[in-house]
C-alpha cells in the first residue's frame, strides 16, 4: 500500500475527468484510475447544455469542444399528425448565458479535450487498465482495492470521488442504496448519415416527435443523425437489434422512405434512480454513479458535469483549509435533492409528453408559446439553469 495526499478518482469519463480538471486547477493533486486501457471512444451521451458549456469555459474546455460540435439555438416539438406543434429559441436567454444554445457532440470528445489539459500537469496522474473494486475509509484517508493486469493492491487517499458510472463499484463498497426503478421499455438508438433536412420540411437539429404508439427524437451530431425510439416490453433484445427491425422502424420518420445507411445502432435498459446520500465519510458519488434517468432532456451528463464542479469547489475550499469539512455535506444537500426535484421529474415528464396523442401537450405547449415569461421559465427549466438556481436555494437552506 502506498500513501497519497491525493484526492483519488474513480473513472474517466467527462464527469470524471471535470473534476479532476477543477480540482488540479486549484492546486489539489489528483490520482484518477480508468478501468478500461484508454479513453472510451463511446458516443453515449452527446447534448450539452448552455449552463454547462459556461462552466466547461471557466476550465478552458468550451471552445474546443465548441469547434468539434454543432450549435441548436432551436429545438421543437411534432406528432406525425398536426406537425411542428412548437418551437423554442434559447436566444430568450441569451441574457443568463454565455451559450444561448445546445450543443451537439459526442462526450468522448470533451474527455479528450479535458485529458490534454491535464496530460503534463504537476499534481494530476491517470493510471489506465485500473479498476477501482472495493473502498474503505477512516478518519484519515480512503484506501481504494485496485485491479491490474489480474493482480490486486491498495492505494490511499485523503478523499474519493466515485464517477464510475450507474454499476458503481464506490456506491456498492460504501453500501449506498441506489433508489428507483427500471422502465419495462428500452430505447433504441440508431444513428444515420441521412440528411433529414431534405426531407423535413421545417426541421430542428433536436426534435422531438409525440406519438402514442412509437414515438421518436431526431438529434444531429456531426456527420450524423441519432433517430430514438422506445421498444416495448413484448419485443425482444434479439429482434430490436436486427438490420430488419431498425430499417422498419426508420421507414416511419419519412413517408416513401424505406432503406437507410445505418452506421450503428445501440439499444439499452432506462432507469430512474438517485443514490440514497452522496456522500458517506470521505467518498462522494458524482455522474452515474450518483443518479441516472432517461436521456430525453440530455440532462444525466450534464447533471453529472455541475456535480463535479459543485464537488470540486467544496473539496478544494477544505483541502486549503478555506472551510471545515461539514461544508461538503451541502453538496449532498445540494445536487442530491435537485436531482430528485428538477433532473428526475423534468426527464420523466419528458418521456410522458412524448408518449401522448399530442393534443393536450400542444395546448400546454401554446399557452407557453403565447406568453414570454413563460416561455423564458420553460428555457430556463430544459437549459438546467433553473436547476442550478434551486440547488443554490438548497444550499442556502437550513435542513
Amino acid at each position: 500500500m502506498t500513501s497519497d495526499a491525493h484526492v483519488l478518482i474513480a473513472g474517466a469519463g467527462p464527469v470524471g475527468l471535470t473534476a479532476a480538471v477543477s480540482l488540479v486547477r486549484a492546486g489539489v493533486p489528483v490520482t484518477v484510475f480508468e478501468a478500461g486501457a484508454d479513453l472510451s471512444t463511446e458516443s453515449r451521451a452527446s447534448t450539452f447544455h448552455p449552463p454547462t458549456l459556461d462552466m466547461l469555459d471557466s476550465l478552458g474546455a468550451a471552445q474546443p469542444l465548441i469547434a468539434q460540435g454543432l450549435t441548436a439555438s432551436t429545438f421543437q416539438y411534432r406528432t406525425m399528425r398536426h406537425g411542428i406543434l412548437a418551437q423554442f429559441d434559447f436566444s430568450a436567454i441569451a441574457d443568463l448565458t454565455n451559450h444561448p444554445y445546445r450543443l451537439q457532440c459526442e462526450q468522448s470528445r470533451l474527455t479528450r479535450i479535458l485529458h490534454d489539459q491535464l496530460r503534463g500537469q504537476a499534481g494530476f496522474t491517470i493510471e489506465f487498465g485500473s479498476a477501482v473494486e472495493a473502498a474503505s475509509q477512516d478518519a484519515d484517508g480512503v484506501t481504494v482495492t485496485i485491479k491490474r493486469d489480474g493482480t490486486t493492491e491498495s492505494r490511499r487517499g485523503r478523499w474519493l470521488i466515485g464517477a464510475d458510472g450507474a454499476r458503481s463499484d464506490v456506491r456498492r463498497s460504501l453500501a449506498i442504496e441506489f433508489e428507483g426503478f427500471t422502465w419495462p421499455d428500452r430505447f433504441l438508438v440508431i444513428s444515420t448519415p441521412f440528411d433529414f433536412y431534405s426531407a423535413i420540411a421545417g426541421l430542428a437539429p433536436v426534435s422531438y416527435v409525440a406519438d402514442p404508439q412509437r414515438w421518436r427524437f431526431l438529434l444531429q451530431i456531426p456527420g450524423l443523425w441519432r433517430v430514438m425510439f422506445p421498444i416495448a416490453e413484448r419485443e425482444s433484445d434479439e429482434t430490436a437489434l436486427t438490420p430488419e427491425f431498425a430499417q422498419a422502424l426508420m421507414a416511419n420518420v419519412v413517408p416513401g422512405i424505406a432503406h437507410y445507411e445505418i452506421a450503428h445502432t445501440t439499444l439499452y435498459k432506462v432507469h430512474q434512480r438517485v443514490a440514497k446520500t452522496l456522500r458517506r465519510g470521505r467518498a462522494f458519488l458524482i455522474g452515474d454513479a450518483a443518479h441516472i434517468n432517461n436521456p430525453l432532456g440530455g440532462m444525466g451528463m450534464n447533471g453529472g458535469i455541475h456535480d463535479a464542479m459543485n464537488l470540486a469547489a467544496r473539496l478544494a475550499d477544505v483541502w486549503h483549509g478555506r472551510a471545515a469539512d461539514i461544508t461538503l455535506d451541502l453538496y449532498d444537500r445540494e445536487r442530491r435533492l435537485v436531482t430528485l426535484e428538477y433532473i428526475d421529474q423534468q426527464s420523466t415528464q419528458n418521456k410522458r409528453n412524448l408518449e401522448s396523442d399530442g393534443v393536450a401537450f400542444k395546448a400546454q405547449l401554446d399557452a407557453i408559446a403565447a406568453d414570454p415569461q413563460r416561455t423564458r421559465d420553460y428555457l430556463m427549466r430544459v437549459s438546467m439553469i433553473a436547476s442550478l438556481r434551486r440547488a443554490k436555494e438548497l444550499g442556502a437552506t437550513p435542513p
